[in-house]
């Protein structure tokens, strides 16, 4: 069964990525092709994602568990999807943690299962796709807590002092907005960074 252990660097505190990560609908909005279904809630979440394998998309379904730990800013994630014709099965578990002060680190650990069509696929390359996905998360999830954390940057310095003053009857500016979802996520363009991933690390291997 393939195993994940990977970590990622948000530049933001753990205090303000937390609460993002809390977010259900800020997490699938941060993962190209998610979508999360209305019959969604409390600890069990449903959802899709749209693939694109060149010109056509396909629509994998599944949900999740999630049991999060507030006091440790920990998350354990228990998880199955099916594809679109029930060719091929996922089952997944995990646990994701954030550490850090003025930035958090994201570490996530977890091992997957897939049967079916797709799994030779899945363990031969299936950590490397999970590593680029990843990677495409944490960009998109840097951008929200970005637009989350408007806190100000000098010392004693307060928000009203450092925001520009306003002329009169003029609206007031509005906070950042967080990236938009994308419509579906571009396989070949991930499983081309996953190939990238998999060649960097054969290097390394021969490299020791």
């Amino acid at each position: 069964m393939p195993s994940l252990s990977e970590t990622t660097v948000i530049p933001a505190p753990p205090d303000v990525v937390w609460p993002l990560l809390r977010d259900p609908d800020v997490v699938a909005s941060c993962i190209p092709g998610a979508e999360l279904s209305p019959d969604s809630g409390g600890d069990t979440w449903r959802g899709s994602i749209r693939v694109k394998f060149g010109p056509t998309v396909a629509t994998f379904r599944g949900e999740a568990v999630l049991n999060f730990d507030d006091s440790s800013k920990t998350c354990t994630v228990e998880g199955r999807g099916i594809d679109q014709r029930g060719a091929s099965r996922a089952l997944a578990s995990g646990r994701f943690s954030l550490t850090g002060t003025n930035e958090t680190t994201l570490s996530v650990e977890g091992e997957f299962n897939v049967t079916g069509p797709l799994e030779t696929f899945a363990n031969a390359g299936g950590v490397h796709v999970a590593q680029a996905l990843l990677a495409e998360f944490s960009k998109n999830l840097s951008a929200r807590a970005a637009a989350a954390d408007d806190r100000p940057t000098g010392g004693a310095e307060t928000a009203e002092s450092a925001a520009p003053a306003s002329p009169a009857g003029a609206p007031a500016a509005q906070p950042k907005a967080g990236p938009a979802p994308a419509r579906e996520l571009n396989a070949i363009s991930l499983l081309w960074k996953a190939l990238k991933s998999m060649i960097t690390g054969l290097f390394a291997r021969k490299g020791q």
